[in-house]
């Protein structure tokens, strides 16, 4: 059947169908057709994270493989580079398969260039990240991007033209043997995964507001919340005001937070540790965490400002990871010149980083601490070493909300991650959404001041781990993995 035309039982208009199949045209007017092209797989341990998280990249290019697919313990990591939430969740994903005996492998659908596959993601990417660096605009923010987030992507008709290009994107799976198990933390390599047959795929779903955007039927489909199970179930206001047939019981699974096995295995030893630092009057450490569009610098200039006597005074320390995008620390600088005074810059060398990390976590850490690095696993990973020594991470209500860590949440981008931050309120591991700087402010002033608000966020994320909230990515391994032995 057709995915485009009836989605769950769901029967798309002529209108939207007729749309959806101008879209595939229009990509392949663009960017061809490479369905018939025979790609060459090349299997490498990642250089970078292969042996912390024991990541395989499948690559496509020539020459001989000298690694071959392990048919028995071998799970698919798909994803694509869309900020660095879906990679986030991958590397969540790895780490859980590997803690558990299986071998991950890395499949990032933005990384073959040559492919009509990449270039049809990257162009998307590059319109999400335009639409990020507008969203500064308060117009357009509430015109186009709030909406577009929060109602465009919801409805059935969008996820009817993402099928239609993912048709395109199926050929990158050509030559993967079908039974080893499909992890998309991203629709369309999970759409991708389908399309081309492969037998066992499971759809991490990385938001809590339920969206069409998200489907990819034939594949299993895991959510992190529980308020958002009955809104897939229902497909709720995906069709407008029309109650739409409902998405099969199993087709959908609740299992909880994707969390690296790192920091799950770790939560009482780094909540202990940071209520420790906060009765004994240590500077408390502060994580921000700056993405590339740079839609939020000026908050997180407003932070630094602020903290700058804390951290002089030693009653306050801060993490800066700016990613991979060195700008936005040059800009920063420039900015606040007295911050180069008291920084440590961490750039481009990992070995050092994680020597870092791992040394904060029971040493002594002050000043500013700044992070960038090139590569992209080292960028995003690198918040993840960090989290452990940090006491309050500050950050938009987006993937990063589901973390075993204290939480700040600072001004969303995109209405859809309002629900992250609702939801963190309500486990108890996360501030509300301070939508400008004045309320962020107080909120600094009440972790710097209060020491039941850290202490109250510790001991929700230990009752939180005793019932299993952040052990969704082994539970996704479990499936995928349950799915194959069936």
């Amino acid at each position: 059947m057709d995915k485009s035309k009836v989605i769950f039982g769901n029967e798309i208009s002529a209108k939207d169908y007729r749309k959806a199949c101008k879209t595939k045209e229009k990509s392949i007017k663009k960017f061809g057709d490479d369905s018939d092209v025979d790609y060459n797989i090349v299997i490498e341990k990642n250089d970078r994270i292969g042996d912390s998280l024991g990541v395989y990249d499948v690559l496509l290019k020539d020459g001989k493989s000298l690694e071959q697919f392990d048919r028995e313990k071998g799970i698919i990591v798909g994803n694509i580079r869309m900020g660095f939430g879906h990679y986030r969740i991958s590397m969540a994903m790895a780490s859980a398969a590997k803690s558990m005996g299986y071998i991950p492998y890395w499949m990032d659908l933005n990384g073959y260039p040559q492919t009509t596959c990449t270039k049809v993601i990257s162009q998307q990417n590059q319109l999400y990240s335009l639409g990020s660096r507008l969203s500064k605009n308060k117009l357009f923010n509430k015109l186009v991007w709030e909406p577009l987030n929060y109602e465009g992507f919801r409805k059935l008709s969008y996820n009817a033209s993402d099928q239609k290009n993912a048709e395109l994107m199926a050929n990158v799976y050509k030559n993967v043997p079908k039974d080893i198990p499909v992890v998309g933390t991203h629709v369309w390599p999970a759409q991708a995964a389908v399309h081309a047959g492969m037998k066992y795929v499971v759809n991490a779903i990385p938001d809590n507001w339920p969206m069409a955007l998200h489907f990819a039927e034939g594949a299993l489909h895991t959510i992190q919340c529980k308020n958002a199970y009955m809104g897939y179930r229902i497909l709720n206001g995906m069709n407008g005001k029309k109650v739409c047939n409902p998405m099969p019981n199993e087709d959908l699974a609740y299992v909880g937070h994707y969390i690296d096995h790192e920091l799950v295995s770790n939560i009482e030893a780094d909540c202990a540790a940071r209520m420790a630092r906060k009765e004994k009057g240590k500077p408390m450490r502060f994580l921000l965490t700056i993405g590339g569009a740079g839609a939020q610098k000026e908050i997180f200039a407003a932070i630094i400002n602020y903290l700058l006597p804390a951290i002089n005074e030693n009653r306050a320390a801060l993490y800066v990871n700016v990613g991979d995008y060195k700008n936005v620390w040059d800009e920063l600088i420039q900015e606040i010149p007295s911050m180069a005074q008291i920084s440590t810059e961490h750039f481009n060398e990992f070995d050092k980083t994680s020597e870092f990390a791992m040394n904060a976590i029971d040493g002594e850490v002050t000043g500013i601490h700044g992070f960038y690095h090139e590569n992209i696993f080292e960028a995003v990973y690198c918040t993840n070493l960090l989290m452990r020594s940090a006491d309050v991470l500050v950050t938009k209500p987006s993937e990063l909300a589901f973390y075993p860590v204290p939480k700040l949440f600072i001004k969303r981008v995109g209405k859809h991650e309002m629900w992250g931050a609702i939801h963190s309120a309500e486990m108890g591991d996360g501030t509300l959404e301070c939508r400008d700087i004045p309320h962020t402010l107080q909120m600094i002033d009440l972790f710097m001041q209060d020491g039941k608000l850290l202490n109250d966020m510790c001991e929700s994320i230990k009752v939180n781990k005793s019932i299993g909230l952040y052990d969704g990515a082994y539970k996704v391994i479990e499936l995928a993995m349950e799915m194959k032995n069936k």
